[in-house]
């Protein structure tokens, strides 16, 4: 019997297991995916619950059912690659022939004091659920500042001016404009649907801590009814512990394989990954189809040749009627990317990628 155990059921464990499960695997290998919640969350989705826009049940996939697949829920404590076995709070260890760790990523807050404390989160399904209680919950001509002008920041902004208009919305960020990172004329796409719906942007703003209802920055207080941080991922707690070779991100090298150097048959991917790409959730699902494919060759015997990844580009939403992308180096927005998001997503729920 051979186990393969997978620490994660987002994007790319998710990917993972509807793959190998096509390969059809010796029948005396077993898969065990390992994650807190009985249903993937559409990571890509949260702004739409924190926004009150989406419900609950709109950003559930469920998880196959197959007679080699073992769902097993549980909080990780940590790894031993040694002993190839996964510890737990409170169950039993799981021992391994092969690991994935698919386990995503946190905020980070760059040292800002009060962060953690007093800024709502979008990271989590649990952390979304209450920044919707905090958000929804908000008097009328409340204000709601969000931190980062990144795609998250800019797709809550504009999703919680469609829920809710009567609040006051701004977007708080350090660099010269939203979207700052991508191309020009995306950036004033963006700026112009954001001022034509009264949501005000602060540029070149550093916060230096946050307080109950106040965003302190270096050039005065910024009163707040609720702040919601966005602006910046690290990987999880467990992946920070891992005393191996990491990046400047704090994510794990690994080689052409997706393989740690120095932990054989331990595999990593998503957020927790050393890539020459920006996390996201297509990526995940690239490096889950190519794991897939060296596990079942390694099962199997086989050669394995891995394609170079190309990802497809970046959608994002303004509301439900417009959106903004990149395809290849190609600038679009208006209705057409927020349906090709749209399209995504349905493809999501179904298990198409």
């Amino acid at each position: 019997m051979s186990n393969i155990v997978i620490l994660g059921g987002g994007y790319g464990g998710l990917t993972l297991v509807n793959e190998l499960i096509e390969d059809k695997l010796p029948s005396d290998v077993r898969i065990l995916l390992v994650d807190r919640m009985p249903f993937q969350g559409l990571k890509t989705e949260y702004y739409a619950l924190a926004a009150g826009t989406s419900s609950d049940l709109d950003i559930r996939v469920e998880y196959p059912k197959h007679p080699q697949l073992e769902i097993v829920h549980g909080e990780v404590t940590d790894i031993s690659p040694a002993d190839r076995r996964v510890n737990f709070a409170e169950r039993d260890p799981l021992t391994y022939d092969y690991l994935v760790l698919a386990l995503g990523c946190t905020d980070s807050y760059h040292g800002i004091e009060g962060a953690a404390e007093f800024a709502c989160s979008i990271q989590s399904l649990a952390a979304t659920r209450k920044t919707y209680q905090m958000l929804n919950n908000t008097a009328p001509y409340g204000q709601i500042s969000i931190i980062g002008g990144g795609l998250s920041g800019v797709e809550v902004a504009a999703e919680l001016r469609e829920s809710r208009p009567d609040l006051n919305i701004r977007i708080v960020d350090r660099g010269p404009s939203v979207m700052s990172g991508f191309p020009g004329k995306l950036q004033s796409f963006v700026a112009d649907w954001f001022r034509e719906h009264n949501v005000e942007m602060l540029s070149h703003i550093t916060t230096t801590s946050i307080g109950e209802g106040v965003i302190h920055t270096a050039t005065g207080d910024i009163a707040s009814d609720v702040i919601v941080w966005t602006a910046g991922i690290q990987p999880v707690e467990l992946i920070q512990r891992l005393e191996y070779a990491k990046d400047k991100a704090g994510r794990l090298v690994v080689n052409e394989y997706h393989e740690m150097p120095d932990a054989p048959n331990v595999f990593v991917i998503g957020d927790c990954s050393s890539q020459p790409f920006s996390p996201s959730a297509q990526l995940a699902q690239a490096q889950g189809k190519q794991v897939a494919h060296v596990l079942s060759a390694r099962v199997h015997g086989k050669g394995i040749h891995l394609p170079k990844i190309r990802l497809r580009g970046t959608l994002g939403s303004l509301g439900k009627k417009s959106g903004f992308g990149i395809m290849g180096h190609t600038p679009i927005m208006g209705r057409v990317p927020r349906m090709l998001k749209s399209g995504v997503l349905w493809k999501s729920r179904r298990h198409f990628g």
